[in-house]
């Protein structure tokens, strides 16, 4: 993965987007895939007033799924089967 002037690309990066269209988005790319420079990857938009976290305070989003799902705390993402009532 290469950005316009050659250099590599890397998750994680700073970027700048010079789009076709619209304005200038800067961020943070990620989700890119080796292999591929073209419609690779996402920009996350960052703006002055973006959060500067204690990072002693914060977790790894796989680890806070790993602790949900050991706790036992439901799946709402999927709907709820309705119960027959017949079968009570």
């Amino acid at each position: 993965m290469h950005y316009k002037n050659g250099r590599e690309a890397k998750n994680g990066d700073k970027v700048v987007l010079f789009p076709s269209y619209g304005g200038p988005v800067a961020g943070v790319l990620y989700d890119a895939v080796a292999g591929n420079d073209y419609c690779n990857g996402r920009i996350a938009p960052t703006s002055p007033n973006d959060p500067c976290p204690n990072l002693k305070e914060c977790l790894h989003v796989d680890d806070v799924t790993v602790a949900l799902a050991a706790n036992g705390v439901p799946d709402t993402s999927k709907p709820a089967v309705a119960e027959d009532p017949a079968a009570g």
